[in-house]
C-alpha cells in the first residue's frame, strides 16, 4: 500500500480515517479540499488544481483524501489501494453537522454552519456521486479495494 485513495460522502469520516492511516503508515497525506479551496473561501482554477494533483500522483507514495469526480479516473489509474467509506446518508449528515465549529487540518477555514447547498450535496451524494465511484471500482477491480459500510467497520479495520 503506497498510493491510496480515500473516497466517500462528506461527513463519512474520510479525513479522520486518512489521518489514522497516515499515522500508521507514514505515507504523505494530501487533502483535495486544501488544494482546491483558498482560506478566503474562493477556489483555484481547474488548471491549477490539475497541475498540483498531477505532481502529487507522480510521487512514489501518497494518500489522497477526497472525491472530486472530474479527476477520479486519473487518481484510480495511479493508485494501488482504494478505501470507500460508503456510509448511510444520515450518518454522513450527522458527521458533517458534528464537525461544525471545529478547526480541521483538512479545510482552510472553520465551518460555522451546514449550508443548505452542502446539506443537499450530502443528501444527493448517493444519487449523484456514488454511481461514478462504483463505475471506477468496477473498471479498476484489480486494485486493492476496501469498502466500509459503517463506522464500526472503519474503527475495527487494521
Amino acid at each position: 500500500m503506497k498510493k491510496v485513495l480515500i473516497l466517500g460522502c462528506p461527513g463519512a469520516g474520510k479525513s479522520t480515517f486518512a489521518r489514522k492511516l497516515r499515522d500508521k503508515t507514514g505515507l504523505p497525506l494530501y487533502y483535495l479540499d486544501m488544494i482546491w479551496h483558498k482560506p478566503d473561501r474562493t477556489t483555484i482554477t481547474k488548471q491549477e488544481f490539475d497541475a498540483k494533483l498531477s505532481e502529487i500522483i507522480k510521487q512514489e507514495e501518497w494518500i489522497i483524501d477526497g472525491n472530486y469526480g472530474r479527476t477520479l479516473e486519473m487518481r484510480f489509474k495511479e493508485c494501488d489501494t482504494v478505501f470507500f467509506l460508503d456510509l448511510p446518508t444520515n450518518v454522513c449528515l450527522a458527521g458533517a453537522e458534528g464537525r461544525i465549529g471545529s478547526e480541521r487540518e483538512d479545510m482552510p477555514w472553520q465551518e460555522e454552519e451546514l449550508s443548505a447547498e452542502f446539506r443537499n450535496f450530502i443528501i444527493n451524494f448517493s444519487r449523484d456521486e456514488i454511481p461514478e465511484i462504483n463505475e471506477m471500482l468496477r473498471k479498476y477491480k484489480n486494485k486493492n479495494i476496501i469498502i466500509f459500510k459503517s463506522r464500526e467497520e472503519i474503527d475495527t479495520w487494521k
